[in-house]
């Protein structure tokens, strides 16, 4: 594959539909180019599903991942069925007895083929397959795939090992705290999979209090996989605290800043009130970053996406999980994880992710500096009625670190509502499609995409169904912001 600078040429008219974003094997990310493609790729139309080259891994298999499935079916003779690989079989235990939770009569087996463990159920549990799957992003990832069908070079364990050790402390250093507090797993979900299973064996099984409108799957994981979570988006530090009396949540969930409003609630002092309460606070830092603002005082455990911009170049699925060093569980959660944590990040991904990391804090300092310009130069844009970012928020700036940014995310609104954001869309000459902290800018219709079967729920939690949200990239920023201006 003939990898494409998307920095210059970017993936943004209808002859780009599918393309993977990069132009690279393991890609995370696709084109939709247009808002009629999103709308396809939500409603399964042949003629956008059939052209995507790439999909978010989560959400759909990776092409290496589905051919492992099929040929794993063909293999056992299970053609009626569907198959779910993981990379090993407490992943597949777990998602099996998932599915038998949710169908007490579903018909499953676990199988090996070419060392895989892949979870074979019928028809009526694939659904609930494939929940499991996506929320709790466990599944195997392209590269491993990619090794067992023999298309790429299996690494050394020792160099896996290697790469794991530098990860760690390129993390430590970052997050101040000591390498043992830190865990690596296969993608940011899988990092919250394992901090509630750890919550859990703490806290017994109530349900967790998610705090400000997050991203879908941070709030559908311990809904729909978990003891179920509740949503407050009303962040009044008063109305927090009767919520709190109230449900009584084994956890609180926080995302710094949200996902895609860029707010931040008041975490200083939630995280005084969750103290006094004795109920654990999880933070998501991965739009914030923890190279911009300082969170291990106020969080028990952070997890973070590597894939965005940690990895920054969109074709690595990677997580982390941090507890606090001044967290009052610190003893019990860094005995728990290990035990509850069902898989780690593999040899191959760790080796990309080392190496494409390196340049993390230069790298984010650039992302920090374009986005918070393109922020300034769209508020000179009449046509626009509201731009989201962290920059004016006293919450978040009551957390940067000296010298800390406000992240590579920002979101907008038109004057003219959907229809104008449609042709603003359309036109846009940058790459669109999901994901974000891509070293190439990134826009999609963010709603659109992770509710669009919920658009009045997310429009009642304040959300507007044509919201886009802007991934700002390195592209030169007079270039990127002609490309805004002329749109607009």
């Amino acid at each position: 594959m003939t990898e494409r600078n998307l920095l210059n040429d970017p993936c943004w008219s209808a002859k780009d539909l599918g393309e993977p974003l990069p132009s690279r094997p393991h890609a995370v990310s696709v084109a939709l180019p247009r808002w009629k493609d999103v709308i396809d790729y939500e409603e399964k139309a042949p003629s956008c599903i059939n052209s995507l080259k790439a999909i978010y891994p989560r959400f759909g298999f990776h092409p290496f991942v589905a051919e492992v499935a099929r040929k794993s079916l063909a293999f056992h003779g299970e053609s009626h069925q569907s198959s779910w690989p993981y990379p090993n079989r407490a992943s597949a235990l777990s998602a099996q007895q998932y599915c038998h939770r949710k169908c007490s009569d579903c018909s499953s087996k676990i199988k090996d083929f070419l060392g895989i463990s892949c979870l074979i159920v019928d028809q009526r549990s694939s659904p609930s397959a494939k929940a499991f799957w996506q929320h709790t992003g466990l599944g195997l990832s392209s590269r491993e795939a990619a090794i067992v069908l023999g298309r790429e070079k299996r690494p050394s364990t020792s160099d896996g090992h290697r790469a794991r050790d530098e990860l760690l402390n390129r993390l430590a250093n970052i997050y101040d705290c000591h390498s043992s507090l830190i865990r690596l797993h296969r993608s940011g979900m899988a990092a919250l999979t394992t901090i509630l299973s750890g919550i859990y064996c703490i806290k017994g099984t109530s349900s967790t209090l998610q705090i400000g409108f997050p991203y879908v799957d941070v709030l559908k994981l311990p809904q729909i996989i978990f003891q179920g979570s509740d949503l407050i988006v009303q962040t009044k530090l008063s109305h927090i605290k009767k919520e709190i009396d109230k449900k009584n949540p084994a956890a609180l969930i926080i995302e710094i800043p949200s996902n895609p409003l860029l707010r931040c609630i008041d975490l200083i002092s939630v995280s005084k009130l969750a103290k006094d309460k004795n109920i654990p606070v999880i933070v998501d830092d991965t739009i914030g970053s923890s190279i911009n603002v300082h969170l291990t005082p106020y969080a028990d455990v952070i997890f973070s996406s590597l894939t965005k911009s940690f990895a920054g170049r969109g074709d690595i699925l990677a997580g982390s999980s941090v507890i606090s060093p001044y967290s009052k569980w610190k003893k019990e959660l860094t005995e728990i994880i290990p035990k509850v944590a069902l898989s780690t990040l593999s040899d191959s991904d760790a080796i990309e992710l080392e190496l494409t990391s390196r340049d993390v804090k230069d790298r984010l300092k650039r992302l920090n500096t374009s986005c918070l310009k393109l922020k300034e130069k769209l508020e000179t844009k009449k046509e626009v009625s509201k731009i989201l970012h962290p920059q004016h928020c006293k919450n978040f700036n009551s957390l940067l670190k000296e010298g800390g940014g406000y992240g590579c995310l920002l979101s907008f609104e038109l004057k003219g509502g959907i229809e104008e954001s449609k042709r603003v869309y359309d036109s846009l000459r940058v790459n669109k499609g999901p994901s974000l902290g891509t070293n190439f800018t990134l826009v999609c219709p963010y709603v659109q995409l992770a509710h669009f079967k919920e658009l009045k729920w997310a429009d009642s939690c304040g959300v507007s169904e044509h919201l886009l949200r802007v991934s700002v990239g390195l592209e030169n920023e007079d270039e990127l912001w002609s490309r805004f201006n002329s749109a607009i």
